[in-house]
């Protein structure tokens, strides 16, 4: 039975940034599915912004879900299907080109975060943020070994490179995790044109001060100011229970 008594409020924003020329970046915003996405394209000579697209495409035919376990499924099979339309277009051109992808689904007070290479979701909840996916990049495998600090990964040369992405080979390498909503919980996704130049607790300033719209657009405006080297995107969903209350406040340091 669908949950009458929430609903959430979401808003997205992207922009080319400073340097490149073309925005390889796509997203979805379909809140009446209860699912959101951000989809990060590589493959230069326009291959990057087909692969995001189809990915994109394919989410938005998502029939309307029964729960969100209708929704994890569903992404699961339109996220092959997009896979092997990238893989095969790649073939084609005799090259590589992929994508990575950011996805939030939601509903009946449950929620299912699925992810490919180093876009993000994080989640922001009484006050605190959390990373909830964990990036598919050759230096976050190299932090959790131990042969790198956090800090350390930030500024290693080769921090960009991602370990898995979809359309890159025959299946796409999925990342999983589930959970419960809570009253006001806030969502961002991210490409990583954002967490290039902005730190975890000033994203959470932003949410926790702003609505969707006015938060991700702060964190555009914020990112635009410090060069924007990349593509950036983001999503913010915002979760409310009917007849509860939004204010804003500055926020505490996120958890570590």
């Amino acid at each position: 039975m669908r949950d009458v008594h929430s609903f959430f409020e979401a808003a997205a924003a992207s922009d080319v940034g400073r340097v490149r020329k073309d925005n390889e970046d796509s997203f979805l915003v379909r809140t009446d599915r209860g699912l959101w996405a951000v989809a990060d394209g590589m493959g230069g000579h326009s291959g990057g912004k087909l692969a995001s697209s189809i990915v994109v495409e394919s989410l938005a035919r998502m029939p309307a879900p029964r729960n969100v376990g209708d929704l994890v499924s569903g992404c699961a099979a339109l996220l092959g299907e997009a896979n092997d339309r990238i893989y095969t277009q790649a073939q084609a051109n005799g090259g590589t080109i992929g994508t990575t992808v950011a996805i939030l689904a939601a509903q009946d007070g449950r929620f299912a975060c699925i992810w490919s290479g180093d876009s993000r979701v994080y989640l922001v909840r009484d006050g605190r943020i959390r990373q909830i996916s964990r990036d598919h990049t050759e230096a976050q495998e190299l932090v959790a070994q131990g042969v790198l600090t956090a800090e350390e990964a930030r500024r290693w040369p080769r921090r960009n490179v991602i370990t898995r992405a979809i359309g890159v080979g025959d299946d796409p390498e999925l990342e999983l995790e589930r959970g419960d909503l809570q009253g006001n919980d806030a969502f961002v996704l991210c490409s990583d044109g954002l967490t290039n130049h902005v730190e975890d607790s000033e994203i959470l300033a932003a949410v926790a001060a702003h609505a969707p719209e006015l938060a991700s657009r702060a964190l555009i405006d914020m990112t635009l100011a410090r060069g924007a080297t990349d593509n950036v995107t983001v999503i913010v969903v915002r979760y409310h229970r009917r007849g509860g209350t939004f204010a804003g406040h500055a926020a505490p340091a996120p958890w570590s």
